[in-house]
């Protein structure tokens, strides 16, 4: 049976176009994310291209070595992070027979003579066969002098006690009975060491007779204010600095040194830190942390703990055959374990760790695994994920689609 379009009314066809008119936007709204229509709180990828009065030429892939974690490459890689570069047992000195008289110190000096009568004992004081004279008290002068009587000016800055003793000696032996010196720091003023930074009292103060380490100097200035694996040491000496972080040298006794005068040393609270992204629980879900960016809570974390910390593994979207931890290694490891690094041009290489959680030996390599700062922990969604996100984005364009639909047929 044919209709004639007379048996329609011509509103009723306007009102069928217009309708698959809204349907057609309202599809091409929907996917398109209300592109144009929704308020930006910033610049979008399109506005951004558009008005850019140049734009280069993208970059080559930055070149990266994949390694599928095993035994070889576990060991590997943890021993450059236990490796502590030994920074302050390579330096020399700081023992306390190379401490020296400095600018300030106190000095007290008394003469002995083998009897009396000499240059400083009159013959009827004595009543002994020999006898000593204290002089009074010498503060080594800027320009590293004292002066003894009959002995003149002499410098001593730069030399030990016994030196000294033995300059004034000299001096006095044409004049005096047999003289024998002694010479003692009786107050340090300028072989000080300065602790400063993040210590509880910072403070200078001289280095003790027997000598003075590194963390007993900090020790004495009230120890640090945070855990050891957040506090850096810097030790100026000479005019250069070197670092290392304090649990370090807890784990390293060598590591702990005897302080030089004039040393410095400074602590620095450094967290160690790590992201995490990915198919992780949502940021804020996590005992309120609201970011992707942890810190650390011992001085040993693994990529378990970063992980459990983290909130663990979204179990509805993680492919938990694909985490990845992200890092620069020197390329002397990457040689260890047999990959070649002739592709890369600078001295570390861009270097991703693959871990399958989805089997036990997955597990225990990831609790063994030592994360270190600033590493990134990439959590990949499975495959599925992305179907079911482009089935919900589609399921959601086609019920408002519908929806629209259905109101305009319902108000004719």
């Amino acid at each position: 049976m044919r209709l004639s379009n007379r048996s329609f009314p011509e509103e009723t066809f306007r009102g069928r176009n217009l309708g698959r008119a809204l349907i057609v936007v309202a599809l091409t709204t929907s996917v398109a994310g209300c592109a144009g229509f929704l308020p930006l709180d910033a610049p979008d990828a399109a506005a951004t291209k558009t008005n850019a009065a140049l734009i280069t030429s993208p970059s080559v892939p930055l070149p990266y070595a994949l390694m599928p974690i095993n035994p070889d490459v576990l060991r590997a890689t943890n021993s450059i992070t236990d490796d502590t570069g030994a920074a302050f047992s390579k330096l020399s000195g700081g023992n306390y027979r190379d401490v020296t008289i400095g600018v300030g110190d106190i000095l007290t000096v008394t003469v002995y003579e083998a009897q009396a009568g000499g240059l400083f004992i009159p013959r009827e004081a004595g009543v002994r066969p020999g006898n000593f004279v204290d002089i009074p008290r010498q503060q080594v002068d800027q320009s590293g002098n004292i002066n003894i009587p009959y002995a003149g000016s002499i410098k001593v800055a730069g030399l030990t006690p016994r030196a000294v003793s033995n300059i004034i000696r000299d001096r006095l032996k044409d004049r005096a009975i047999d003289p024998q010196a002694v010479v003692a720091v009786a107050e340090q003023r300028g072989n000080q060491v300065s602790v400063l930074g993040e210590v509880n009292t910072p403070q200078r103060f001289p280095i003790d007779p027997g000598g003075i380490s590194l963390m007993s100097a900090i020790a004495r200035g009230g120890g640090p204010k945070s855990p050891p694996y957040e506090i850096k040491i810097t030790l100026k000496r000479n005019g250069r600095i070197y670092d290392e972080m304090m649990s370090s040298v807890i784990h390293h006794p060598q590591e702990d040194v005897l302080l030089a005068p004039g040393d410095t040393v400074f602590l620095t609270r450094v967290p160690r830190v790590y992201m995490v992204f990915g198919a992780t629980p949502s940021p804020g879900s996590i005992g309120g942390t609201n970011n992707r960016r942890f810190t650390f809570e011992n001085d040993d974390m693994s990529l378990a703990e970063a992980l459990a910390k983290s909130g663990g593994l979204d179990g509805t979207r993680t492919d938990s055959k694909s985490i990845y931890v992200y890092r620069s290694e020197p390329k002397q490891l990457l040689e260890n374990v047999g990959i070649d690094v002739s592709r890369f041009p600078t001295r570390t290489a861009p270097s991703v760790y693959a871990f399958d959680m989805s089997k036990p030996d997955g597990m225990f390599q990831a609790d063994n695994f030592k994360m270190r700062d600033h590493d990134v922990i990439s959590v990949a969604e499975s495959p599925s994920t992305e179907f079911i996100k482009l089935m919900t984005t589609l399921n959601s364009a086609t019920t408002n689609a519908s929806n629209i639909g259905s109101t305009i047929f319902n108000t004719r």
